[in-house]
């Protein structure tokens, strides 16, 4: 097996790969034909059939397939042990994976005993150069791991110019998930799950599983009403859901909104919530967090509805309302009411 290729570990249920897996096969496409090497993919769980064909339109050059009826569902010591003792193998230079409640668990778990560092929640990932300030080393072709730092004050680009593999774990919807060429073919590695995981990794058996999908579908949403703190009150942002009822909206909202106890967590948008690209996004009382920007920044069109003139978030909004949410809200129901008769 040749070496030093960049993976994706995919998480696959129900027959299907997960969106955020194939957005990072999406990126991880530029990523490895700017270093020069294949793009791989690892899939480890049970009834894998119909895997290739969802992955290979993505660019995938190479997909490993570790089948056992043990290793589905999930669960921590099996999948780590796989990925743990394939890396070991094959040494990538870099393994991305979903920052979801798998992924979170399995990263940290691959990466530490791998000794290999990890950068969690990025919003970014680039391939550039880096020069050690202490040394002056220089190292070529580096993952550039950008993510929102201290409090979202800065953006943080974090490299890792030793160790390897270099991992980093993304959100769902912060990538675009594109298709690179329908026609495209990889190869498949059928892996001999035996190998790569001992009897005794399987100590914890799942009875029982439920998995309960979330009722607000925001990431979909084509128009979506967010506020912030600014709104002021959890009476007030019922004032963001009859504007969304108007327009056919989803309600979302920013980190403070969420802690202030306005709304629910479901709803929150950015960073540390769910990225977002709807066609319109109106902003209410949200003063422009980096980590609330970073999750909504690529939206087609950007309305901003804020008493402060000078909010941050003004300055990436199309346009601006300046006035208090209780005045312009009702104005803009009251204009859509009419309008959309």
């Amino acid at each position: 097996m040749d070496k030093n290729n960049l993976i994706v570990y995919l998480e696959f249920e129900d027959g299907k790969v997960a969106d955020v897996s194939l957005e990072l096969l999406t990126k991880g496409r530029v990523l490895a034909s700017k270093l020069g090497v294949k793009l791989e993919a690892v899939v480890v769980g049970d009834k894998l059939d119909g895997v290739e064909e969802q992955v290979f339109p993505y660019g995938v050059d190479r997909l490993y397939k570790v089948s056992d009826a043990r290793l589905y569902p999930y669960t921590s010591n099996p999948h780590s042990a796989v990925l743990i003792n394939l890396f070991r193998e094959i040494q990538p230079q870099a393994c991305l994976m979903g920052a979801t409640c798998i992924g979170r668990d399995l990263g940290p778990r691959v990466s530490s005993c791998l000794h290999s560092g990890l950068t969690a929640d990025c919003t970014a990932l680039e391939i550039g150069d880096h020069t050690d300030p202490k040394t002056g080393k220089e190292y070529k072709d580096l993952l550039l791991q950008i993510r929102p730092a201290f409090g979202g004050n800065i953006v943080a680009t974090i490299v890792n110019p030793e160790c390897r593999p270099q991992m980093a774990t993304v959100r769902e919807g912060v990538m675009k998930k594109e298709v690179f060429d329908p026609n495209h073919k990889g190869e498949v590695v059928e892996l001999d799950a035996k190998k790569y995981v001992s009897d005794e990794d399987f100590v914890v058996e799942i009875l029982d599983r439920h998995i309960e999908k979330s009722k607000i579908n925001i990431k979909n949403s084509p128009i979506i009403v967010a506020g912030g703190y600014g709104v002021g009150s959890k009476e007030n942002f019922q004032l963001l859901h009859d504007l969304a009822n108007v327009l056919g909206a989803e309600v979302g909202a920013s980190r403070a909104a969420v802690d202030a106890g306005f709304t629910e967590h479901a709803r929150q948008i950015g960073q540390t919530g769910v990225t977002v690209r709807p066609k319109l996004y109106i902003a209410c009382g949200i003063s422009g967090q980096i980590q609330h920007i970073a999750g909504m920044q690529d939206s087609s069109i950007i309305i901003s509805i804020n008493n402060d003139p000078n909010a941050p978030i003004n300055t990436i909004a199309d346009y601006v309302i300046t006035g208090n949410i209780e005045d312009v809200v009702p104005k803009l129901i009251k204009y859509y009411k009419k309008n959309s008769k």
